[in-house]
């Protein structure tokens, strides 16, 4: 799937979220938004899912034009919050496959690869224990097992590395990510871990009070001052041109 961005927009108030963001993401690639507290990371994401519209610009998915009444494309993409919406009454097994049904998967076929995800996750001995009574991370990793479950096209991710997910858990997750963008999907994470975004990106999207102020392969920013890691010297300069 093919993400463009022209001109978007968005407003909360007299703040402005997101500033005229025009950018294009090719399918099978792994890309970090990145950005500090209220940079307009998670709005973008929300945009990009259709939980929010916005003000000005359009976005558009292979060609067409996207929003929420869409729900030819929205079904083929996946929006996981950094806190994951759940029934607390549900347990682990009906929360999943609630969300399998949401998409029109169902049966046997999907059953050995979930099982698959909840072992690795190492959630097979909560599959009966309601979702109320289960761990951050053991929430985090329960909606991320299903949107493996559901491998959309576009999997958009609000700040996964502190989800309150483990080591092994993470280090699942990005073995995941990357099998999905060699298969073609698109994977959009936004994070405040800087190494992570370094270590663990195609390309970068460096957001800055609602504007984008870089799309690329790290190789292709300015030059490295040497003083810490390449982001947190493009960060140091942000912060510099304001003073």
């Amino acid at each position: 799937m093919e993400i463009v961005l022209e001109s978007v927009s968005k407003r909360f108030g007299s703040m402005r979220a997101l500033e005229n963001v025009s950018l294009t993401i090719g399918a099978g690639q792994v890309v970090a938004v990145v950005g500090p507290n209220g940079a307009g990371k998670t709005t973008l994401l929300r945009c990009l899912s259709a939980i929010a519209a916005p003000d000005a610009g359009r976005i558009l998915y292979d060609g067409e034009p996207f929003n929420r009444g869409r729900v030819d494309l929205r079904s083929r993409l996946a929006f996981l919050p950094d806190f994951p919406l759940v029934f607390p009454g549900l347990t682990v097994a009906r929360h999943i496959a609630m969300i399998l049904g949401l998409y029109g998967i169902e049966g046997v076929d999907v059953a050995p690869a979930v099982t698959e995800h909840l072992d690795e996750f190492d959630l097979l001995p909560t599959v009966d224990t309601p979702m109320g009574q289960l761990s951050r991370g053991q929430i985090y990793k329960t909606a991320l097992t299903a949107l493996l479950g559901v491998d959309p096209e576009l999997w958009m991710l609000d700040e996964p590395f502190a989800s309150g997910m483990d080591p092994g858990g993470i280090a699942y997750f990005k073995r995941q990510a990357r099998a999905a963008a060699a298969r073609g999907r698109t994977v959009l994470y936004s994070t405040q871990i800087l190494d992570v975004a370094e270590r663990f990106s195609d390309r970068v999207c460096i957001i800055h009070r609602g504007k984008l102020r870089f799309f690329d392969r790290l190789a292709n920013l300015p030059a490295h001052d040497g003083q810490g890691s390449v982001l947190e010297d493009v960060f140091r300069k942000l912060r510099e041109e304001e003073v």
